[in-house]
């Protein structure tokens, strides 16, 4: 299909910018008086908040960014959906599964290790966001965009109380083995892998 290698790049070019680089150019396109995203919005008759300046959209602000850079996730999904057998769309359609059917019984399920790696990398990668709040709002306004990270930081680095920074890290550290923990745990119950489920079989 025309155009596809170029909605890939474009995709993928955010999760390869430094982050100091971005998080700059978002500083610009969410400022409140001549923003691109308050321009963008005024064509359609909204009003733009002033993003990084009000306590109630600065860390929404953060999100939007984010977001846009999450072009390393497509990536990951792309090779797990190429990683199909063709064969198994063709024995569905064969069996006159419906496409809401094979995207739930073929898709879905075979993408889930992918699915899985994903939940966890950007779970660890939500409990440690420092750069972006630090070059974009400096944990203001009001404080509401001090994250964890950002607030070890100024104990470490600003008020030099290293020892309640280190046992913030360990604390964070502890929280990350968790959740992480966790989530192997409750993979078990909807990751779907291939070879362990012919390996099965074959016993």
């Amino acid at each position: 299909m025309v155009g596809i290698p170029v909605y890939r790049t474009a995709f993928y070019i955010p999760s390869i910018t430094p982050l100091v680089a971005a998080s700059v150019l978002w500083r610009w396109l969410l400022n409140g008086r001549f923003g691109l995203v308050n321009i963008l919005l005024s064509y359609f008759g909204i009003t733009g908040p002033s993003w990084l300046n009000d306590p109630r959209w600065a860390k929404l602000g953060i999100v939007l960014m984010n977001i846009w850079a999450l072009g390393e996730n497509m990536i990951i999904y792309l090779a797990a959906l190429k990683g199909i057998p063709v064969q198994l769309y063709e024995a569905a359609d064969v069996d006159g599964a419906s496409s809401t059917t094979k995207f739930f019984r073929i898709t879905l399920p075979l993408i889930t290790p992918s699915l899985f790696f994903t939940f966890i990398m950007n779970t660890i990668d939500s409990l440690k966001i420092f750069s972006q709040a630090y070059i974009m709002t400096g944990g203001g306004p009001v404080n509401s965009t001090l994250f964890y990270v950002y607030y070890l930081f100024n104990n470490a680095f600003r008020f030099f109380k290293m020892g309640y920074a280190s046992a913030m890290a360990w604390l964070l550290f502890a929280i990350i083995l968790v959740l992480t923990l966790f989530q192997f745990w409750a993979s078990k119950r909807w990751v779907y892998y291939e070879s362990a489920s012919l390996d099965r079989s074959e016993i």
